[in-house]
């Protein structure tokens, strides 16, 4: 369509003032203000990264985690105007930075981390990558599975075979977290085979794969619920998965007391014997 554009400034002034530019003018003033409660929030974190580095006792790590959820809390209450996806991704580039600050880390814990990624995908439920931190997040650094699982599930509910892409990732994950951290077996079989018929929807080598490993979980469980194999196959997908060295380190340890055996090759990959029995 083609749109003509006034040469005059009195023209132009006119144009400036039709309605439709004044709700534009309006969406956008709306849209800016909620970038402004952002920043706002974000600016004591800016400021700690300005000021050298400083010990805080115990006590005073415990009151910023506090005050760190209590602003995501915040956040997560906020309009979007149609920038949910921009939102998730600032929080998510924030949550990087906190989850990789180790050295605070092993200090303040990771108490506001499930609440950073529960913004995240309240914002995008289908951002992909977000549910392999929550996943780990949940289970190894915070111990709430629940709380991980139950997130998946409110995302999955926005999910299709196809959308994301390679989406049934996402119920393997919530299958390991329920077989592995809840003992809910039952379940972890449901979600298992709903990857495998997922998997299968992807004429590709890569999902055949998955299906037919996911699919081999499923006879494990439907023969032994505490299969061995099964736990193997789901300590392996978190080595696969593993987002830094701690989550490897308890996936490698908990292989081994399983029977199985990992090995890295000379390029740094790591290979993976099943163990010999059920």
């Amino acid at each position: 369509m083609s749109v003509f554009i006034p040469t005059s400034p009195l023209a132009r002034l006119k144009a400036k003032l039709l309605p439709i530019d004044l709700q534009l003018l309006a969406s956008i003033g709306s849209i800016f203000g909620v970038f402004v409660v952002i920043s706002y929030l974000q600016m004591p974190k800016l400021a700690q990264l300005k000021q050298p580095s400083q010990v805080l006792t115990k006590a005073e790590f415990q009151r910023e985690e506090a005050k760190t959820k209590v602003q995501l809390s915040l956040v997560q209450k906020l309009p979007a105007f149609g920038f949910n996806n921009l939102i998730a991704d600032w929080y998510f580039m924030s949550y990087m930075q906190y989850f990789g600050d180790v050295a605070v880390r092993q200090e303040a814990g990771y108490g506001a981390a499930m609440s950073y990624l529960d913004l995240i995908l309240d914002r995008d439920p289908r951002f992909f990558n977000a549910y392999f931190y929550l996943s780990n997040t949940g289970t190894i650094y915070t111990g709430q599975p629940e709380r991980s699982v139950a997130l998946m599930d409110r995302g999955l509910k926005s999910f299709l075979p196809r959308v994301p892409d390679r989406s049934y990732y996402i119920w393997r994950l919530k299958a390991v977290d329920e077989l592995l951290f809840l003992g809910k077996t039952l379940d972890a079989r449901k979600s298992m085979q709903t990857a495998v018929n997922w998997a299968r929807q992807y004429p590709t080598e890569e999902s055949l794969s998955v299906a037919q490993v996911s699919q081999n979980t499923v006879n494990y469980l439907a023969r032994n619920p505490n299969s061995k194999k099964a736990q193997f196959d789901a300590w392996s997908m978190v080595l696969t998965g593993a987002v830094d060295e701690a989550v490897a380190k308890r996936a490698i340890a908990e292989i081994g007391a399983l029977g199985g055996k990992v090995t890295i090759s000379p390029t740094g990959a790591f290979q993976v014997e099943a163990p010999a029995k059920d």
